[in-house]
């Protein structure tokens, strides 16, 4: 797709004009499982502390038919996908796009599965809408060059509203012209501090449901016609000016529309073997590989070195 106009301009001309056919099968079959995988971990981790009682909290004042995946609650539209985006992300266990630095199904499966249900929708629209904000994410998050969490946020709380948004859009039908005000209302509702690791609090978990709730938001506030910034990428105090200042790497904001429509980031997203955080996976392999192989215990250990990638430093 050679896009013209803003960076949201060119997100939403591929939303608004996306049907399944136009998608590659592989890539409709790596999608699927996707949300396969992301149903699976949110019933799993409905067993976990963390998973009712954002429910239970939430059933306090929230009245609706929306389901919450392995818990019986029955919530209104935005908190089920609020519940929905904690225990997708919950056990860090969801997919992982390295190049878009993000967790996309946590933020994309939400308000995809919540609203195609809510509105009737068919498969084939729940799974075309789902694949858009995938899509769109990975390339909102990899034009950051991980300057996110090198700046202190968390990039699933920053990328998440933009997809969201454009999920929640594309199955409220929204045009060329609403899905871009979407975006642009989706900018005041990014946000997601990495203040957590340092007492492994829960609020890592909330931040794609929070995202899905503000995408969601953003896009029936534009589909009701209320005006949102054109350009929230890269504007003045756009995405990457307010959130990026660290003078490391600059952004690239062309990776955000390059080969948009032909080239399919979603097809590297990545499904984790362990719950564990996708840095860590490859040093966890190795650890258990040299067990085995020398038959080590805890007491031949002296210590451990490990080397790991600049970006899982920044983590």
């Amino acid at each position: 797709m050679s896009g013209s106009g803003s960076i949201a301009r060119q997100l939403a001309r591929f939303t608004a004009g996306l049907s399944l056919d136009a998608i590659p099968t592989e890539s409709r079959h790596h999608a699927k499982l996707q949300l396969l995988d992301a149903i699976g971990i949110a019933l799993a981790s409905s067993t976990q502390a963390f998973g009712r009682p954002a429910a239970d909290g939430l059933q306090l004042l929230s009245q609706g038919d929306a389901l919450v995946i392995g818990l019986p609650h029955r919530l209104a539209v935005r908190d089920a996908i609020l519940v929905n985006g904690i225990l997708i992300h919950g056990l860090d266990f969801d997919d992982t796009s390295i190049h878009g630095r993000v967790h996309p199904s946590s933020f994309c499966a939400p308000p995809a599965l919540t609203l195609a249900a809510e509105k009737g929708r068919r498969g084939a629209e729940l799974l075309t809408a789902y694949i858009a904000g995938l899509e769109c994410a990975i390339r909102i998050g990899g034009a950051s060059k991980g300057g996110f969490p090198r700046n202190g946020f968390d990039a699933g709380g920053i990328v998440s509203p933009f997809a969201a948004a454009l999920v929640a859009g594309k199955l409220l039908e929204l045009d060329e012209a609403e899905l871009t005000l979407a975006q642009g209302l989706a900018l005041s509702t990014a946000g997601g501090t990495r203040e957590f690791i340092d007492r492994m609090a829960w609020t890592k978990r909330m931040h794609p449901g929070w995202g899905g709730v503000g995408g969601t938001t953003a896009a029936l506030l534009a589909k009701g016609g209320f005006r949102g910034p054109d350009h929230p990428y890269e504007g003045r105090f756009g995405l990457y000016a307010q959130y990026i200042r660290d003078g490391g790497d600059p952004v690239d904001l062309a990776l955000a529309t390059e080969g948009l429509g032909t080239r399919w980031h979603l097809d590297d997203v990545s499904f984790k073997p362990l719950p564990a955080c996708y840095f860590n996976i490859a040093p966890i392999d190795a650890a258990a590989a040299l067990a085995r192989q020398h038959d080590l215990t805890p007491d031949d250990i002296a210590g451990v070195t490990v080397l790991v990638p600049e970006a899982a430093v920044n983590t």
